[in-house]
């Protein structure tokens, strides 16, 4: 193996395991929070009676809070509005407990409650474009879903769906988490639809950044434990084991892991594909995810045998379909051909939804093509490999 230069992005304090949630008063506590903004997403955590626990915990210590709740993808509106209404409230730290839109939102309200302009200043792409100054207020993240790896990265991904729509990040090292709880008994009453798509998203953050061109040795040792753990138990999860701690850990085990290769190795064609998609249709981001990655690395992988290039990426995706695929002594291009075959099997079985459930035509396609970026993937695939992919899904 050749050690190559590379550098780590921060990694917060990390608390994993069935249980952990006892630690957020502890946390919080600990470092004199005594007044708190708790986010949280729709009804799930309400109805498990996971949230009643959680207020209990912090009530029996002392803690105030204030709840709101983000239900879908944090909008600039959202953002903007909940900094508006808490700005002046006394807010010592905000908790977020959710799916990563969740996540997202609450360290996008952690970043923005000391500065009195609008987050689209400080989104990448629209707006004016303003660096965030990295001062925030402190923030924990406990992850709910296991899906975007949100709660180990420094950015907040914030949507605006229409004809001039987008999906843009607030960014900045300070806004990683100041901690993370993961806990997997938050994870068990998940409907496995989502944790479907969220699981598909987290293979996906594993898979593109351990076939990409700055992938480590750090990053693919990460890569590969994350992607083991989620292969040998996606379909568990979303099926008899959706009540076995041991499946969730592993589930929430790999989305965490994606995180972290994410924010060090970058992602590829199906997440250059998200941005556009998401941001003009109504489409969450793990279903976008989760119906792209099939058809993206048989993509990838035709590319690559056709142009006869990049061995290393042909041989990490042939050791992945090798080890799905469980059948040793084949030849390379067998087990590059399984690995596309399962992620087809998982999408069918999965009964992952359409591009065309939101909306999307076959009109719409050059107009996401021209704004999807390429960066990061194993080959630089042409407009006409992006477009047919896309099409595949409709």
């Amino acid at each position: 193996m050749v050690f190559a230069d590379f550098s780590v992005a921060k990694i917060p304090p990390i608390y994993f395991g069935a249980g952990k949630r006892t630690l957020i008063p502890v946390w919080l506590k600990e470092r004199n929070l005594l007044r708190l903004l708790l986010v949280i997403g729709g009804q799930s955590l309400q109805k498990t009676g996971k949230l009643a626990q959680i207020e209990a915990s912090l009530q029996q210590v002392g803690l105030s809070y204030e709840i709101i709740s983000c239900p879908g993808e944090p909008t600039p509106t959202f953002i903007d509005t909940t900094c508006n209404t808490y700005r002046n409230s006394g807010i010592q730290a905000v908790v977020g407990i959710g799916g990563g839109s969740v996540v997202d939102a609450g360290k996008a309200i952690s970043a923005m409650l000391p500065h009195r302009n609008s987050i689209v200043d400080h989104l990448e792409g629209v707006g004016k474009g303003i660096p965030h100054s990295g001062e925030k207020i402190p923030y924990l993240a406990v992850p709910t879903t296991s899906g975007t790896g949100s709660e180990v990265t420094k950015n907040a991904v914030i949507s605006e769906v229409g004809d001039r729509g987008f999906k843009k990040s607030i960014r900045h090292e300070n806004l990683i988490p100041d901690g993370v709880v993961v806990d997997s008994e938050l994870l068990v009453t998940c409907p496995s639809q989502v944790t479907a798509a969220c699981g598909l998203d987290a293979f996906t953050q594993l898979l593109e950044p351990y076939l990409s061109p700055t992938a480590s040795p750090f990053t693919d040792a990460l890569a590969w434990s994350g992607l083991t753990a989620i292969g040998a138990n996606l379909l568990a999860a979303c099926g008899e084991g959706a009540n076995a701690l041991a499946v969730r850990e592993a589930m929430a085990y790999g989305s965490l892991l994606s995180g972290i290769c994410l924010a060090n190795a970058g992602l590829g064609i199906v997440h250059g594909l998200a941005s556009p998609l998401g941001g003009f249709f109504p489409i969450p981001h793990g279903v976008v995810c989760g119906t792209l990655l099939a058809a993206a690395n048989e993509t990838n992988w035709n590319a690559l045998q056709q142009r006869k290039s990049n061995d290393v990426a042909i041989g990490k995706m042939a050791k992945l379909g090798e080890f799905l695929e469980g059948t040793p002594g084949k030849e390379p291009l067998y087990y590059g051909k399984a690995l596309c075959q399962i992620l087809w099997h998982w999408t069918q079985t999965l009964n992952l939804p359409r591009l065309s459930d939101y909306g999307v035509k076959e009109s719409d396609l050059d107009r996401i093509v021209s704004q999807t970026k390429n960066r990061n993937n194993p080959i630089a695939l042409t407009p006409t490999e992006i477009y047919g992919l896309v099409q595949s899904r409709l």
